[in-house]
C-alpha cells in the first residue's frame, strides 16, 4: 500500500518524465544539427578561400598575359622596323647595283670607243707604212735604172769640142722605169705590181671602217650596217672586219634581232679570236641568249667570259647579271 506522500510525488513526477524525455530528444537532435552547421561554415570558408586564390591566380595570369602582349607587340614593332630597314637596304643596294652597272656600261662604252680609236690609228699607221714601203721600192727602182760610173775616166777626144756642163736632169732617165739610152729596165721584184685593195672603186679598209663607225655613232644604223658589211666583204682578213662584225651584231641586238646578233657575235669569237671585241661579244651574246629564254646557253657564255677575262669590265657585268638572276657564278660540282 502506497503511502500518501509517495503517491503525491509519483503524481507530480509522472507528467515531468515525458517532458524530460522530450528535452533530451531535442538536445540529442540539436547536437548533430550544430555539427553540420559548423562543417558547412568551414566548407564555405574553404570555398571562399579557393575562390580568392583563383581570383588572385586569374589576376596574376591577366597581368602576365598583358606583359606578354606588350612583349609580342614590341617584337612585332621591331620586326616591322627590321623589315622596313631591310627594304630600304635592299632598295639602296639595288640602286647602287644599277648605278654601278650604269658606270660599268659607261666605262665599257668608253673603252670600246678607245679601242675603236686605237684600231683606226693602227689602220692609218699600216697605210702609212705601206706608202713608205712603196716609196722605198720606187727609190730602189730608180737607183737600179741610173747609169753607174766606170772605174777609169774616158780619154779626151783628139779634137775636143767646147766643154759644156750637162744639167743634172739630163743624166737621169725620163721615165723611172727606163734605163740609160732610153732602154726599158725590168722592174725590181720588191716593187708591188698591184695594190691590196680589191679594186679602184673600193676605198681602203680604214676609210670604209671610219665612215661606217661615224654613221654608227650618228645612229644611222641601217647605213652603218651596210658599210660594215662592205668592210667584211672586201677585207675579210683585216682586223677591222672583226670590229665590223661586232657592230653589225650590236645593231641587230639593239633592234631585238637576237638570232642575227648571236650569229655575228659568233663570227667575232670564231674568226677573230684576238680582237678586242671578244669580251663584249661574249657578254652581249650571253644576254641575247637569256632574252631568247635559252638560260643554260646564256649561263655558259657568261661563265666562259668570266673564266677567260676575269678582270675585264664585261666580266663584272656578267657576274652582276648572274647574281641578279640567282645563278651561281661558278658551276656546282
Amino acid at each position: 500500500m502506497i503511502k500518501p506522500k509517495q503517491h503525491h510525488l509519483r503524481k507530480f513526477l509522472s507528467p515531468a518524465i515525458p517532458l524530460a524525455a522530450l528535452l533530451a530528444a531535442i538536445l540529442f537532435c540539436a547536437a548533430p544539427a550544430f555539427a553540420v552547421s559548423k562543417d558547412m561554415v568551414q566548407l564555405q570558408t574553404q570555398i571562399q578561400e579557393l575562390q580568392d586564390a583563383i581570383a588572385r591566380l586569374q589576376q596574376s595570369n591577366d597581368e602576365r598575359m598583358g606583359a606578354m602582349k606588350d612583349l609580342i607587340q614590341q617584337s612585332a614593332d621591331s620586326i616591322n622596323k627590321m623589315g622596313a630597314n631591310v627594304d630600304v637596304m635592299r632598295k639602296q643596294l639595288q640602286t647602287q647595283q644599277e648605278a654601278q652597272g650604269g658606270k660599268v656600261d659607261q666605262v665599257s662604252g668608253q673603252i670600246q670607243s678607245l679601242n675603236d680609236s686605237v684600231d683606226e690609228i693602227k689602220a692609218r699607221i699600216a697605210t702609212l707604212q705601206k706608202l713608205m714601203q712603196d716609196v722605198q721600192n720606187q727609190q730602189q727602182s730608180m737607183s737600179a735604172g741610173m747609169p753607174q760610173p766606170t772605174g777609169s775616166p774616158a780619154p779626151p777626144p783628139s779634137n775636143p769640142a767646147p766643154l759644156t756642163t750637162p744639167s743634172p736632169a739630163s743624166t737621169l732617165p725620163a721615165n723611172p722605169a727606163s734605163g740609160p739610152n732610153g732602154k726599158r729596165v725590168k722592174p725590181s721584184a720588191n716593187v708591188p705590181q698591184a695594190t691590196d685593195s680589191p679594186g679602184p672603186a673600193v676605198p681602203p679598209a680604214d676609210e670604209l671602217y671610219k665612215t661606217a663607225l661615224g654613221d654608227y655613232m650618228a645612229a644611222k644604223y641601217p647605213l652603218a650596217s651596210s658599210e660594215f658589211g662592205d668592210v667584211v666583204k672586201y677585207y675579210p682578213d683585216n682586223p677591222l672586219s672583226g670590229n665590223s662584225f661586232y657592230y653589225q651584231a650590236e645593231i641587230n641586238y639593239r633592234d631585238g634581232h637576237y638570232p642575227a646578233a648571236i650569229k655575228a657575235y659568233d663570227a667575232v669569237l670564231e674568226q677573230y679570236p684576238d680582237s678586242n671585241k671578244v669580251p663584249a661579244s661574249h657578254l652581249h651574246k650571253g644576254i641575247a641568249l637569256f632574252n631568247l629564254k635559252e638560260n643554260e646557253a646564256g649561263t655558259r657564255e657568261l661563265r666562259t667570259l668570266i673564266q677567260r677575262f676575269p678582270n675585264s669590265p664585261e666580266s663584272m657585268q656578267a657576274r652582276s647579271k648572274l647574281s641578279g638572276m640567282g645563278i651561281p657564278v661558278t658551276p656546282k660540282r
